[in-house]
């Protein structure tokens, strides 16, 4: 079997190392673009993930059997849409499925068309209707949390939870008039209001009729301790019962997972891949966040390390339709990953750090497993920095405060410059 995974951060080195650990036959793996710490395992093509026109040749060319999408920039390109094109297997929804994540708004509508609980909302085209809609008070007092968002995809960094008008005011200049995410991104904005309780992210495997759950995960956005700080990309996440109990994940079952099924089914939009529900748990239950239509990462490190079925089969029979008919199944334990961030990330982050303590840590007999998100071999074969989130330490263990040791007891043997991280991941925000 030939399985093609499209992308080259710390979520596509963890997909390729689950379909390596679990695939009970024999499996030639290729990675585009790849990264240095991927080649490991599979062979890198040098094929820019948005290129979906040479990606879709490449696949026909090497006859592969199976494409995985890992991020969101390619399916909001169409890459899934030319695969089909052309016959080729592909687990990931086509570009106006992908719209649930590409556009805040129109997933937003798609939640009020649907009656999915979220959070009350307005989008405005421009920043002086968005000023308006703040100054009319629908979203509170001017001391009260507000939520700006930017409608497009934004790598994290398209969301500021202001905590007064003044800020969420701000936060509109910055986005639609600073350039702080692109002009693309920010052409229209979502307001709304800021819901509180813990979050948890859901998320499963559907083929458009079926879907297979995930352990429950929860992510930790911001970059400093006790949840302060910028938003960034994620510094860390668990699996753990605790993070959402049996009654409420039922309840966010027949609440959000199959409303979510039946009101792409209702608008005529096939969707085989992967759908990652961001949840506020609030005294109300459950409220819709945000979608992903793919993995999270960091949350894709802490859930496929519990993962005991062949992931291949698992995207196999998520791509021909025949999900109802897979066996998924899950190691009881509970699971974490800890992220390695440069300085100056979210922002800035410094790059071209010589990484320290690295390939001994890979070497030694531990728990953990190391998923590089932004590294790069030197000329001399050391590790350097690549980029903001630069290693998710991640191990699974029979409790969460066991596989948190494992890796906070990783993390302090790797060293750089300017190496951060929190040492609070899945303490923070326990309930």
């Amino acid at each position: 079997m030939k399985i093609l995974v499209i992308g080259s951060g710390g979520r596509e080195h963890a997909l390729c190392h689950a379909l390596k650990r679990t695939s009970a036959r024999p499996v030639e793996l290729y990675c585009a673009p790849g990264s240095d710490a991927i080649n490991a395992l599979a062979r890198t093509v040098p094929i820019a993930a948005t290129d979906v026109s040479a990606l879709a040749s490449f696949a026909e060319t090497e006859q592969i059997t199976l494409t995985i999408v890992g991020g969101e920039a390619p399916l909001a390109a169409g890459v899934a849409d030319e695969f089909e094109r052309r016959g080729l297997a592909v687990a990931g929804p086509r570009a106006e499925a992908a719209r649930l994540e590409s556009s805040k708004a129109f997933a937003k509508e798609f939640m009020a068309r649907h009656k999915i609980p979220t959070a009350r909302f307005r989008v405005a085209a421009s920043a002086g209707e968005a000023r308006e809609i703040l100054a009319g008070g629908e979203f509170g007092e001017a001391d009260a949390p507000v939520v700006v968002k930017a409608d497009g995809l934004a790598a994290g960094k398209g969301v500021v939870v202001a905590a007064t008008l003044a800020e969420a005011v701000e936060a509109v200049n910055e986005l639609m008039e600073g350039g702080r995410v692109g002009s693309e991104a920010a052409r229209r904005v979502v307001i709304e209001e800021a819901l509180t309780g813990p979050e948890a992210s859901l998320l499963f495997w559907t083929d458009g009729t079926d879907y297979a759950l995930m352990p429950p995960a929860r992510d930790h956005k911001r970059i400093g301790e006790g949840d302060t700080g910028a938003n960034t990309g994620g510094m860390g996440a668990i699996t753990s019962p605790a993070v959402l109990d049996a009654e409420a994940e039922a309840r966010a079952v027949r609440e959000v997972v199959e409303p979510t099924l039946a009101g792409l089914r209702a608008d005529g939009l096939e969707f085989r891949g992967v759908i990652f529900v961001g949840l506020m748990l609030t005294e109300d239950g459950a409220r819709v966040l945000e979608y992903n239509v793919r993995f999270g990462d960091p949350e894709a490190q802490a859930i496929l390390v519990r993962l005991e079925s062949d992931l291949g089969e698992i995207f196999e029979a998520v791509a021909h339709k025949k999900l109802g008919g897979a066996r998924v199944r899950w190691s009881e334990d509970a699971s974490a990953c800890v992220v390695l961030a440069a300085r100056g990330y979210p922002e800035r982050p410094e790059t071209g750090a010589r990484i320290e303590g690295l390939d001994e840590l890979s070497l030694a007999a531990s728990p953990v497993e190391i998923f590089h998100a932004g590294t790069r071999r030197a000329g001399d074969g050391s590790w350097e920095t690549a980029g903001g989130r630069v290693l998710g330490v991640t191990a699974r263990a029979p409790t969460l405060d066991r596989a948190l040791a494992h890796c906070y007891e990783a993390a302090g043997r790797v060293h750089w410059d300017g190496m951060q991280y929190r040492r609070d991941i899945g303490r923070f925000g326990r309930h």
